[in-house]
């Protein structure tokens, strides 16, 4: 029986969560297709927040990646919108000429940020804290700019507020409203948040209407109908949003505030269906994803023709989150009302506010401030209509048994535990049992527990203590390799060692991992620890490196890829200028850029055309898309410079030619300068080198990222073999001791300089051995192009010629 063809149309965390439902279901039942406008995979856009703010990074808030997609055959389209769908011959047109037919559709398009129609709002400068590239632009305008205007007192204004001031700007929230999140909290707790916020450093302009966006081309100054303007550098909007129902209403399908739907998220077009924050449900539409996931089973089990028996019916809306550091919790009604009554306990000293909404004798809403523990509680009472007639009115707060778990013992098992992703406590108690699961890791990774915003966590705790009894020990969560195994780097790469293991499905087998495929975090982990260990022995695992690797270029917003060929030192010749040149035009690549570490980089290739411009260019590759050794960076030195010591350029391209195409745990990137002026900016590099008279100063663990971080000084040695010599001991100490992925940066925090320089340095015979593994591992690299190439013949001769090339040129 052929395969239905199911499309996607959004590639935001409510549809792909769909599909992983309908995976679940009925793994084999459709070809799967999915087109999505933002150039990445799908991501946890309730994380946005923790990006801005510093606490994670974009990479570790990606939900599914571009492995999850493969690894079940589902085409990914990302940064190209579906522009047209035609109902009638079931046939969808995107913004790329593509043409693709359909026998089942998904409208999963999300909102769009609400941006207000005032005088300046298109000026540069203004913008919505609503994607990726909203988080990185006001990252990249708090390093040029300093005060920051946030219009918007809810929750998505208030985290970018407190993201900005972790970014160093001063920042005003403006709110039209006398009250913050007055949909969430009541006035008590709205002022309670003010005041705490206000300590962090905020200031508030509440009650404000905003008039106008003042400024020639940027945006200088806002101003009020009711107040005197404000300076800005950056104008960040957050008053709300509203469904994405554009291709929906264009394309003939019903629509109101949201795409209507009915109970199994079907809409007025056959075999076409919608669900998130673009779909209106019974006169609804819901911005939070616990509602989300619901529909998300609903229509699972409706498309994939399972009993579906109710479908969705609806969701009581409740939020549980942590705003600026701040535990908050509201459900249901809790705004005050004729017809209920309400029960308050307040404490100033600790910063503590609880309400219970009652009506005729049962709890129809709350709200909780700085203590949030009795939430899920409360919620499920509300769902369940629990008589608290024979209830003490005070004691209401307070679990009847003792003890961190007692709370969970209470509850039902039909009680959500994680409202982001619908996970109740029955589930996750047969998790536990069944899948002998111990750590709260372990049923994030089965039950997708905790896996959004993360504050159940405590109470996942609490229920394995409860679940396990005797047999709990309180688990350290150290830093597993990922959730298929309780193993952290450390144990995986001594297992490796001590048992000899050679490939990445023997680890798996041999340690027990409890995924037989295992997943995208773990097999370029175990494929890079089997290469450092056994350079010799081990043949590389092309399967298991990420996308870019795999092509030997960068994959780009629109699905086209950059390739970046070597250029050592930043030195180039008219020779290797001419070839990228005559490339380019063979290609028509729309861009050539250099870029900062002294390279050009050709961007808008062809994903087909990747291999044949590899050929054609017959350069070495400048692996900017590798966990590799990336660039050395070099001022042009002595020789030409009236301020240089030494010869920069000389030991710079040593340097790369030496270590180019070792394989590290995350990216490195080198610099040298010729005199402390440092014009190669080998202070934010992982390894910098700067010329003083008659020496040379190494310095390690610098990042000119998001954190920045200055580089430490390792030691001074006098010639350049000697350079060579302890930045082959660093890398190999490096390669052999970070976790993968861990930058020089992070892993030389972790483990501290002091310790590095005490084997490196002070150990003689340790540097040696260090040094001597260096050399293995360096003369076992191939040119990577060369696995791309088809014809073998080509691929030898090439090979060869591009020795044949480096020999000369040593």
């Amino acid at each position: 029986m052929a395969k239905r063809k199911l499309i996607l149309i959004g590639n935001g965390m409510a549809g792909v969560r769909c599909l992983e439902e309908i995976l679940k279901e009925d793994p084999n039942r459709f070809e799967i297709t999915v087109f999505g406008t933002e150039p990445h995979p799908n991501y946890n856009r309730i994380m946005l927040s923790s990006v801005l703010q510093g606490d994670t990074t974009i990479d570790d808030i990606i939900l599914n990646s571009y492995e999850w997609y493969e690894q079940h055959g589902i085409k990914l389209f990302t940064g190209e919108t579906v522009e047209k769908i035609n109902t009638e011959d079931k046939l969808l047109y995107t913004d790329k000429d593509r043409e693709v037919s359909y026998d089942d559709l998904i409208i999963a398009t999300g909102s769009n940020p609400f941006m207000l129609p005032l005088p300046g709002a298109d000026k540069e400068g203004v913008i919505a804290f609503r994607n990726i590239e909203d988080c990185e632009q006001m990252i990249r305008s708090s390093k040029k700019y300093e005060r920051a205007v946030v219009i918007g007192g809810g929750l998505l204004g208030l985290e970018a507020a407190r993201g900005l001031l972790n970014l160093g700007m001063e920042v005003d929230v403006v709110h039209i409203m006398d009250q913050l999140m007055e949909r969430q909290l009541d006035a008590t707790a709205g002022t309670m948040l003010q005041e705490e916020l206000e300590k962090q450093g905020m200031n508030f302009l509440m009650g404000y209407q905003t008039e106008a966006i003042l400024g020639a081309g940027r945006v200088k100054k806002v101003s009020f109908k009711n107040a005197k303007p404000v300076k800005a550098d950056l104008v960040v909007m957050a008053v709300g949003i509203k469904p994405n129902v554009a291709l929906a209403k264009e394309s003939g399908i019903k629509t109101n505030r949201g795409i209507v739907v009915d109970d199994y998220m079907q809409t007025s077009a056959p075999d076409v269906y919608s669900l998130g924050e673009c779909a209106e449900h019974r006169e609804m539409v819901y911005g939070l994803v616990a509602p989300l996931w619901d529909q998300g089973k609903a229509l699972a089990k409706k498309i994939c023709e399972i009993d579906a028996g109710d479908g969705y019916q609806g969701s009581i809306l409740s939020t549980k989150l942590k705003v600026s550091g701040v535990d908050v919790f509201s459900a249901g009604e809790f705004a005050d009302n004729p017809n209920t009554k309400a029960i308050r306990v307040q404490d100033e000293f600790e910063g503590l506010y609880k309400k219970v909404v009652v009506r005729d004798n049962k709890v129809v809403g709350a709200v909780l401030f700085g203590d949030t523990s009795e939430g899920t509680r409360l919620l499920s009472m509300i769902n369940n209509e629990t008589d608290i007639s024979e209830m003490s009115k005070v004691t209401i707060f307070q679990s009847t048994g003792q003890g961190a778990e007692s709370g969970v013992a209470e509850m039902a098992d039909s009680d959500q535990i994680c409202g982001c992703n619908g996970v109740s406590k029955g589930d996750i108690v047969t998790a536990i049992q069944e899948q002998n699961l111990t750590t709260v890791s372990e049923v994030r990774g089965c039950t997708n527990a905790s896996r959004s915003c993360g504050t159940c966590a405590g109470l996942v705790g609490d229920l394995l203590e409860h679940t396990l009894g005797d047999e709990f020990e309180i688990v350290d969560e150290k830093a597993t390799v990922c959730d298929c195994t309780d193993l952290t780097h450390e144990e995986v790469v001594a297992e490796i060692r001590e048992k000899g293991l050679t490939h990445t499905r023997e680890v798996m087998n041999v340690l027990d991992w409890s995924s037989d495929e295992g997943c995208s975090k773990c097999r370029p982990a175990l494929n890079y620890y089997l290469g450092m260990v056994h350079p010799m022995e081990h043949e590389d695992e092309k399967e298991s490196r990420f996308v870019n690797e795999r092509m030997h270029a960068n994959i780009q917003k629109n699905g086209t890829y950059s390739v970046v060929p070597r250029m050592y030192g930043g030195v180039t010749n008219s020779k290797d200028l001419r070839r990228i040149a005559d490339v380019a035009d063979k290609y028509d690549v729309p861009l050539l850029k250099v870029t900062g570490g002294q390279r050009i980089d050709m961007l808008g290739i062809k994903k087909e055309d990747v291999p044949n411009v590899w050929k054609d260019l017959d350069m070495p590759s400048g692996y900017a898309y590798g966990k590799a050794i990336r660039t050395v960076k070099t001022c042009v030195g002595k020789d030409f410079c009236r301020f240089g010591t030494q010869d920069a350029i000389g030991l710079g391209i040593a340097i790369e030619k030496k270590f180019e195409k070792l394989n590290t745990p995350h990216k490195v990137k080198m610099a040298v300068s010729a005199c402390p002026r440092n014009c190669a900016e080998g202070g934010i590099k992982d390894v910098g080198v700067v010329g003083v008279e008659g020496s040379w100063e190494i310095y390690v663990g610098g990042n000119g990222g998001i954190t920045l971080r200055a580089a430490e000084l390792l030691c001074t040695v006098i010639t350049g073999e000697e350079v060579l010599e302890v930045i082959a001991a660093y890398l190999q100490f490096y390669r052999e001791n970070a976790r993968y992925l861990e930058r020089t940066s992070h892993w030389l925090e972790r483990v501290g300089l002091d310790y590095i320089k005490s084997v490196i340095l002070d150990d003689e015979q340790e540097k040696q051995k260090l040094a001597n593994r260096m050399e293995i591992a360096l003369s076992n690299l191939k040119e990577p192009w060369s696995e791309i190439i088809n014809d073998e013949k080509q691929k030898n001769d090439l090979f060869e010629n591009y020795k044949a090339t480096a020999v000369a040129q040593k």
